[in-house]
């Protein structure tokens, strides 16, 4: 089997994960399928070009290589609702986001398979993505995590309407000590690249597991989720084709998040 993810180790404290970035399916879980499976539509595409410039920033990357229909790295091991009362996919979808089956009712992947899955790819993302965290901590004292997502920008399962550009989650404060979110919030109001782009702190999206499960800010690990609306950087329907024209429009202020992130850190700034 192809290891279950790609990573870079870099010399900055920030770590920059791709959870739903995959597009692999191995061929024992395409067997169990129906054939809507194959267009994973609901991929975080092109997210690794989009973020170019975590090489020259010095970030470490960790990008998924299966993918979210195989198995969701942000979703925790026991399946629990993070947005209780709200309609979400599980651990092992059973669904796309248009609601369309990815299994026939009667081959649902049973709980020895969804065990089977959490070993072969959920923990051995999540033992890398905490290594990472620990290693980038004890060499600078903090480090933050920025979980980097894609969604379409209409998604009527999971809200109304058309969604902000940028969504930023940090667990309603939760998962980043405040000054973090604050110097970000700074630095979109007094940016030249952010005009053009709508955005929110904690809204629809208020962080996943993983930002949920591994900002702990008492520890001087701080997590940021950015879920970023697809028609920003690409076109939405099938093929899902990267926009370079307009992915070089929104890089800049990417860029200038980063650096926010990691100008923060690097002041060894308190909770």
């Amino acid at each position: 089997m192809t290891t279950p993810f790609h990573f870079k180790a870099g010399t900055a404290p920030l770590l920059i994960s791709m959870p739903h970035v995959g597009t692999a399916i191995a061929p024992e879980v395409v067997s169990q399928m129906l054939p809507i499976a194959d267009l994973r539509a609901d991929t975080d595409w092109h997210l690794g070009q989009l973020y170019h410039m975590a090489d020259a920033l010095g970030a470490s990357t960790l990008m998924a290589e299966y993918s979210r229909y195989v198995i969701d790295l942000n979703r925790a091991p026991d399946n629990a609702n993070l947005y209780p009362g709200q309609d979400t996919t599980g651990l092992c979808p059973v669904d796309t986001f248009d609601k369309h089956p990815l299994y026939a009712a009667d081959n649902l992947p049973d709980q020895s398979e969804v065990q089977r899955r959490i070993a072969t790819y959920w923990q051995p993302y999540h033992l890398k993505l905490n290594e990472e965290l620990e290693r980038l901590l004890s060499i600078h004292g903090h480090v933050v995590l920025w979980d980097a997502h894609s969604i379409a920008s209409v998604v009527p399962r999971f809200f109304e309407g058309k969604l902000p550009d940028l969504n930023f989650g940090t667990a309603d404060q939760q998962s980043c000590a405040s000054g973090l979110q604050d110097a970000l919030e700074q630095s979109l109001l007094s940016s030249m690249h952010s005009k053009a782009y709508t955005h929110v702190f904690n809204g629809r999206f208020k962080g996943g597991y993983i930002t949920r499960q591994y900002g702990q800010p008492q520890r001087c690990v701080h997590a940021v989720q950015l879920e970023m609306c697809q028609s920003v950087y690409m076109n939405e329907v099938p093929p899902f084709a990267y926009r370079p024209d307009l992915a070089q429009q929104v890089q800049p202020l990417l860029e200038q998040l980063l650096q926010t992130c990691l100008r923060w850190a690097k002041q060894g700034k308190p909770v």
